[in-house]
């Protein structure tokens, strides 16, 4: 991949729709989405050197989907803690997953108390109370069902790391291809884990803006048109 899919610019954000493999940033010798964003803001605004461009949230780099960057140092300092607010003035995100099982509660509710295992390099649920843990929340609709998976809308309520496929996985029901947290099975790109949807603030404008981006098209081969809808 050499460029990025923007969804929209200004002065002061890029939105880019991430494709799976990819990391945010901090890849050694491989390009990141931070480093393909920087290529292309030099190369559109003709800024040679070096070009600020602040990471003020993350996605997985075997999740896809809309994603957020800041052009000036501003934005970022008013972006961040939007990040780690999901209520009021916070960003609010959507995502799609697609699960092993038929979830047969419509809509509802996991909450979980999580915690790193370094070593391990993934997160854990707490069975005990550790002093570590922390509270992960996330609300979740049933979009419908694809033989035995089921297609989930999530809207993640805390902003805990690889929140979503640890409490799906946990809950019995792990995201399809994700084998770090227990899929048993495959996915054709990365993992059936999609950033939909993105509602954030603008930095200095002070209005909420939402954006959208479309499912990737392994999905449209693997699941049911009138599951995607017009996603």
């Amino acid at each position: 991949m050499s460029e990025v899919d923007v969804i929209y610019e200004d002065n002061h954000l890029l939105v880019v729709n991430k494709p799976t493999k990819l990391a945010t940033m901090g890849a050694t010798g491989q390009p990141t989405l931070h480093s393909l964003g920087c290529d292309y803001i030099r190369r559109t605004c003709s800024k040679p050197g070096k070009v600020y461009l602040g990471i003020v949230s993350r996605l997985d780099s075997m999740t896809s989907g809309v994603i957020v960057l800041a052009r000036t140092s501003k934005a970022a300092s008013r972006l961040t803690p939007q990040f780690a607010n999901h209520s009021g003035e916070g960003a609010k995100k959507t995502y799609l997953a697609v699960v092993a099982g038929r979830v047969e509660q419509q809509q509802g509710v996991l909450v979980d108390d999580v915690y790193k295992d370094d070593a391990a390099h993934r997160m854990r649920v707490a069975h005990h109370p550790r002093a570590d843990a922390k509270e992960a929340r996330l609300e979740f609709d049933v979009s419908g069902y694809e033989r035995d998976s089921t297609l989930l809308k999530v809207k993640p309520l805390t902003g805990r790391k690889h929140q979503i496929r640890l409490q799906w996985s946990e809950a019995g029901f792990p995201i399809l291809g994700d084998t770090k947290y227990g899929s048993e099975r495959s996915w054709p790109t990365g993992i059936a884990l999609h950033s939909w949807r993105l509602s954030i603030m603008h930095p200095t404008k002070k209005e909420r803006l939402t954006f959208e981006a479309p499912v990737p098209e392994v999905w449209k081969s693997k699941l049911d048109s009138s599951l995607l809808g017009g996603r």
